[in-house]
């Protein structure tokens, strides 16, 4: 028997089982209830008796029984993340799910990713969770203007925020970026490079952000004094190659723009591959404005014009607002967006 275990009368199946409270309470001579309270930082408990308590559970590497404490509480300590599995390849995913991940460290709730195939009905992941209270609230993405998944979740009251705003007359927790300022400057900037005929990717015509990136396009257009290039029925949703293919065949057109603004990091490699396909070259004959949601785009064609969404910060926002929501503050404090930042990697005027 191991010297240190013989000395605290540990037996080494004992010492290899998963720590409880139980553990704790022994090694440090405390009752279970009182070790219980510790751990959670309860008022009535010394600072002394906290941190000593503390110390051990982690040289335990104690993990509360989330089994047990749902039997307890009621609670998971769960937060949901619904995204679909076809979100942008360059950095999205990764991104807000570091940023979540930042601000539940210093929680008890932990992350649980539930994927989804945006084709599908988007509905199904929410029902699940609530049906089966795998979670005690719930973070989605991909809004649409009229979301039955906002109703439903407001109409259950369960917690919740969303990456991007609705419009349907419920207010909820929410984080969103400035997509009409995007659109809006990215017009500005290519006015500004002597482009007139500019030609716009924009988001699914279904979710919120296609009407904000719409309306910033469009009163650009009418201030700076250029017109629209039509893009034709194809939205950043499309697949690369059918992106790639589209793009070659605009800019074979007879009046091909001469500036492209793409919602889409991923999206913009596709569709520079085909304006060179069609002997085009950017800052030349076209220039580009893209938004993008990790800084890689200048490192690959130093040409775009690259604007950055924090997508990481996104997180963190929603991260906080669900945790608050779920602690009882109201969803009008819990709102919030982030402007576009011009990327320092950008070519400038």
């Amino acid at each position: 028997m191991d010297d240190s275990n013989r000395h605290k009368g540990v037996t080494p199946q004992a010492a290899r089982e998963r720590p409880t409270l139980k553990t704790i309470a022994y090694m440090t001579g405390l009752g279970i209830t009182t070790v219980s309270r510790a751990l959670k930082d309860a008022p009535d408990i010394g600072a002394d008796t906290k941190e000593r308590v503390r110390l051990v559970a982690n040289q335990l590497g104690y993990q509360p029984n989330r089994a047990g404490v749902r039997l307890r509480t009621g609670k998971t300590n769960v937060i949901a993340l619904v995204l679909s599995i076809e979100e942008e390849l360059m950095g999205f995913t990764s991104q807000i799910m570091f940023g979540i991940s930042e601000v539940l460290a210093g929680t008890q709730y932990h992350l649980v990713l539930t994927p989804h195939v945006h084709q599908k009905d988007p509905m199904v992941p929410v029902r699940y969770i609530l049906e089966t209270g795998s979670a005690d609230g719930m973070i989605i993405s991909r809004t649409a203007p009229d979301d039955p998944r906002v109703a439903l979740m407001t109409e259950r009251n369960f917690p919740f925020a969303t990456h991007g705003r609705t419009d349907m007359g419920i207010v909820h927790p929410f984080h969103d970026f400035d997509n009409e300022a995007f659109a809006y400057q990215a017009v500005q900037r290519l006015v500004a490079r002597g482009r007139k005929r500019i030609a716009l990717l924009p988001p699914p015509a279904k979710l919120s952000y296609y009407l904000h990136t719409r309306i910033g396009f469009e009163r650009g257009l009418m201030e700076f004094g250029a017109t629209e290039a039509a893009m034709g029925r194809i939205s950043s949703e499309a697949s690369l190659d059918h992106l790639r293919s589209h793009m070659e065949s605009l800019m074979r057109s007879p009046e091909p723009p001469d500036g492209i603004i793409s919602i889409s990091g991923s999206s913009s490699i596709a569709m520079v591959a085909g304006m060179e396909a069609a002997g085009h070259r950017l800052g030349q004959s076209v220039d580009m404005v893209s938004k993008q949601s990790a800084e890689f785009l200048n490192w690959i064609r130093p040409e775009i014009l690259t604007i950055n969404e924090d997508v990481r910060h996104a997180g963190r926002e929603l991260a906080k607002a669900v945790i608050a929501r779920i602690d009882g503050v109201s969803p009008e404090l819990l709102q919030s967006i982030s402007q576009p930042v011009w990327s320092a990697m950008a070519p400038r005027d």
